[in-house]
């Protein structure tokens, strides 16, 4: 019976010692985790004082409209043959029914197959506007991640991502430190925009 509440005993000693042991990790746990310095930048921000990006940005546009009309005039002129054809089917053989039908049909593909390699997937746009602006993109990370390597930050978030940030106090907005240290001036601060910014539900 002895035997049997000792034993009880320090089975609930060494329950409470692991207890403890878990209580102390946790609380190193924290206390790194308070340790940690956190900031964030606003991407979109930092490219709209990039005089760079913004040329970028109209030449992207101005490809992008007149790549457009090039699409739109061929369209115009498969409309012109479409109608044409429609207005003289009934003096056609079937022979010349069938060339003009696939003549169009040819226009229609050769268009459509224009507009892809223009607009889709990996096409021309996607192509110029690697060639154009991921460079200023590479060039605002690497000026990030010295920065948070000399100031030893352990996360920057962008505030212009898809992530959510219910509230941002500019305390933390290295944006303008990002653009000084890229060599662009910042603009200028409104007295509205230093409070702290948030999103209501």
């Amino acid at each position: 019976m002895k035997t049997s509440k000792l034993s009880m005993v320090m089975n609930r000693a060494k329950s409470l010692k692991s207890l403890f042991a878990i209580a102390a990790i946790m609380v190193l746990s924290l206390g790194t985790a308070k340790a940690q310095k956190y900031a964030y930048v606003d991407t979109q921000y930092i490219l709209e004082n990039i005089p760079e990006y913004k040329t970028a940005q109209q030449s992207l546009d101005n490809l992008s409209l007149s790549w457009q009309k090039e699409i739109e005039d061929k369209y115009a002129i498969i409309d012109k043959l479409y109608k044409a054809y429609q207005a003289e089917q009934v003096f056609l053989t079937d022979e010349m029914k069938k060339r003009r039908q696939d003549e169009i049909q040819q226009k229609e593909k050769d268009v459509k197959d224009l507009q892809k390699q223009r607009f889709g997937y990996e096409g021309d746009l996607f192509k110029k506007k690697q060639e154009l602006v991921k460079p200023i993109q590479d060039k605002i990370y690497n000026a990030v991640k010295k920065m948070a390597t000399d100031q030893s930050y352990a996360v920057i978030f962008d505030k212009s991502s898809d992530l959510i940030m219910l509230y941002t106090n500019p305390k933390y907005d290295k944006s303008d430190e990002v653009l000084l240290a890229m060599g662009y001036k910042p603009a200028a601060k409104t007295t509205d925009s230093k409070a702290g910014t948030g999103t209501a539900w």
